[in-house]
């Protein structure tokens, strides 16, 4: 009889919705929505599932247990209380890899670290009977979120962030994520039928992670995951079936118009390079072409991109200039729309409009906002007869 898990998918603060429809689409049960998490309900075969297709999740932590803390002696028994050895087997890796603490009484990840880690092993201890775990088996990392005194436990079940997908290996100075371009072309109505350009597309995670959307390629299907080797938690079986899935989905002959452009010609080539390690470079056409080379001869397309910020001060100097350039040619396209993910300020001014929409999302570090400059939308296709 297979098990039933609360698991944990952390993802970018802003974008908690496009996560949530997305493991709907799954067909999992979602039980919370909190900033930054979204929280559904799963088996094994929904680890393995959740690991390979969700597009926008920065990991899959199976949830093992939550409870109040306020103090470092309730936050040992409150760990200690969690029954580890349903998870963890004697020769099993195990480290609290991460503490986040916000509101919280508790507020010191390295001591948080080290108290749930002595609370596990007297645990162990107690269930095993021995003084000594060889720690030489299959890793668990541990990572725990302390909100307003709660504690949230859980265990990572992905390994390396599901943002990284496998095909990058070259990128631009200021890359976006693999999960957070996903997320934000998931926001706009584009679909493969539509055209799609990114002007700004250094390593060409935009236009890579469009043309996986087109083609349905699931981002985990180049990659492995920590708890491939948990054999005594999740069947390998559940694993090959999964992934026997996610080929299934794959589109071979899906034609797309998705292009890439960008100034610097050396990215552009590890662009291409990126792409072909996705399996998607016969999708996009990347070129060399400056943001005031802009143009296309079609109608109803859309720009999706995330120009420079300005990070240092000789290129803040450029921006108005830049941006300036970016709307004159926006304004040339004939009825396109324009999705902009940036921390610069003055990007209405030089699109010379108001952005219909606008979303703050923290890309890192970063506050950053994503201007949606809506175009008409194309007229629909009439059927019949050859009509």
């Amino acid at each position: 009889m297979k098990r039933t898990y609360e698991l944990l998918a952390p993802c970018h603060f802003g974008l908690e919705a496009v996560l949530k429809r997305e493991i709907l689409d799954l067909g999992y049960e979602i039980s919370q929505v909190e900033d930054g998490r979204v929280t559904f309900i799963g088996d094994d075969e929904a680890i393995c599932r959740a690991n390979i297709f969700l597009r926008t999740a920065e990991r899959v932590l199976l949830k093992v247990g939550s409870f109040q803390a306020t103090s470092f002696e309730e936050l040992f028994q409150g760990t200690k209380a969690i029954g580890w050895e349903e998870y963890l087997p004697q020769d099993g890796k195990f480290w609290v890899t991460k503490a986040s603490s916000i509101k919280s009484k508790l507020f010191s990840p390295s001591d948080i670290q080290s108290i749930m880690k002595k609370a596990m092993v007297e645990r162990m201890k107690e269930h095993y009977g021995v003084a000594w775990f060889p720690e030489t088996g299959s890793s668990y990392p541990i990572r725990v979120f302390l909100y307003k005194d709660r504690v949230t436990v859980g265990i990572d079940t992905s390994g390396d962030s599901l943002h990284k997908r496998g095909y990058r290996t070259l990128s631009s100075r200021a890359p976006i994520t693999e999960t957070l371009a996903a997320a934000l072309i998931m926001l706009t109505p584009w679909n493969r039928e539509r055209i799609l350009v990114d002007p700004f597309c250094g390593s060409g995670t935009f236009p890579i992670e469009a043309a996986m959307m087109a083609a349905g390629i699931a981002p985990g299907m180049n990659r492995s995951f920590l708890s491939e080797e948990w054999g005594h938690l999740i069947p390998r079986k559940c694993w090959y079936e999964a992934m026997d899935e996610a080929n299934d989905l794959v589109e071979r002959n899906v034609q797309a118009d998705i292009q890439g452009y960008d100034a610097d010609g050396d990215i552009i080539k590890a662009a291409r390079l990126n792409a072909e390690r996705a399996g998607v470079d016969s999708m996009i056409h990347f070129q060399r072409r400056p943001v005031s080379e802009l143009s296309h001869p079609k109608k109803y397309g859309f720009l999706i991109t995330n120009p420079p910020y300005g990070e240092r001060l000789e290129e803040k100097r450029n921006l108005p200039v830049l941006y300036g350039e970016l709307g004159q040619r926006f304004a040339a396209l004939d009825a396109w729309s324009a999705y902009i993910i940036t921390a610069y300020e003055g990007v209405e001014a030089a699109m010379g409009r108001k952005a219909d929409k606008n979303r703050k999302i923290y890309n890192g570090m970063m506050k950053t906002y994503f201007y949606q400059f809506l175009g008409p939308k194309p007229p629909r296709r009439k059927t019949g007869d050859g009509i």
